[in-house]
């Protein structure tokens, strides 16, 4: 399928290999007109050079593209010390929770805010956070510590205070990943998980913070075998995990992106990678590594959106906002001092 613009966007969203782009990324990026982009550390060097990086590729494609990030905090953050601040892992504030539930909820929507702030101040307005997968003793750390807690309601909860605190900033948050990760042996990264539990644990353990939390705008698929509804296929593949759970039984309505493409627990070449994530029912494939390569073969299997992919996504980022006025510095003696409580209930 020709990569060539065509007056809709590519089904696909981009990273880059640097902190600047390359003549061939930036003719690559004109001719194909991505849905939108993702950074990494690799790309975020200092504040003005990840400013002028997102300006430069949205001038590329003429558009406020979406540019994406995963600024989840713990190990998770793209962006980090000295120039960013160190947000905690999701566990702290389950933790807290535990301890206090309204000064649980507080930090996590502060710490989001935080995180919308920093941001919004670059041009990067959709963060792919927060993490709902339930996690189960026993299970890989892949998850671990990115959890918002080990139950439903925890997660639900919180997951619910850092959308509120991202939206906030004007950030639109992205749900992963569905239809749970919590119950992976091995990491996607690496290897392909495959997950025995039946549907009535399922359906009582990894669906519901999903379900709770299914009017987000963006959500994220899990590349994970579930043998409970599709004995072959990882969710990104399967169309009827995405069809009869995702969009079913969760009830997710907005735009489902891949995870990225480039993880070890799919097989086959990127583009094949695209094309059965997209014939799934995917809305957008997520390619994140930045080889050039890569990204051509995911484009040309790609296309252009669908119909019912392009109202999604135009649907998603018509609720971008701009963000509400904070005090950063009193929001971060705040989170400081919420988060002391726990340290001093652990002492």
């Amino acid at each position: 399928m020709s990569i060539e613009r065509t007056g809709r966007h590519a089904a696909a969203i981009f990273g880059c290999a640097g902190t600047s782009l390359t003549a061939e990324e930036r003719a690559f990026f004109r001719a194909v007109d991505p849905a939108g982009f993702i950074l990494f550390k690799r790309n975020c060097e200092a504040p003005d050079q990840v400013r002028a990086l997102v300006a430069d590729l949205r001038a590329l494609v003429g558009w406020r593209a979406p540019v994406l990030i995963d600024q989840e905090g713990g190990r998770v953050q793209r962006l980090r010390p000295p120039h960013w601040r160190a947000a905690p892992p999701a566990r702290r504030f389950a933790e807290l929770y535990r301890l206090d539930a309204v000064a649980g909820l507080r930090a996590a929507w502060v710490n989001a805010r935080l995180i919308a702030d920093e941001l919004a101040d670059l041009g990067i307005d959709v963060d792919c956070a927060p993490v709902l997968d339930n996690p189960v003793p026993g299970a890989h750390d892949v998850i671990g510590d990115r959890a918002l807690g080990d139950d439903v309601r925890t997660i639900a909860a919180l997951g619910r205070a850092v959308i509120a605190g991202l939206t906030a900033g004007g950030v639109l948050p992205v749900i992963k990943h569905l239809p749970g990760h919590g119950r992976a042996q091995v990491d996607s990264h690496l290897h392909c998980p495959v997950v025995e539990a039946d549907e009535a644990a399922l359906g009582a353990h990894d669906l519901p913070p999903f379900r709770a939390l299914a009017d987000a705008p963006f959500a994220m698929t899990a590349h994970v075998v579930y043998r409970a509804w599709d004995t072959e296929r990882v969710a990104t593949w399967s169309h009827r995990i995405i069809t009869d759970v995702i969009r079913g039984a969760i009830g997710f309505t907005g735009c489902l992106l891949s995870d990225d493409l480039s993880m070890q627990a799919l097989d086959g070449g990127l583009g094949e990678r695209a094309e059965r994530a997209l014939a799934a029912g995917c809305d957008l494939a997520l390619h994140c590594n930045g080889d050039l390569a890569e990204m051509r073969a995911v484009a040309g299997a790609a296309g252009t959106l669908s119909d019912i992919a392009a109202d999604r996504f135009t649907a998603a980022l018509d609720r971008r906002t701009a963000p509400d006025p904070i005090d950063r510095l009193a929001l971060m003696a705040e989170l400081d001092a919420l988060l002391a409580r726990l340290a001093n209930e652990r002492g």
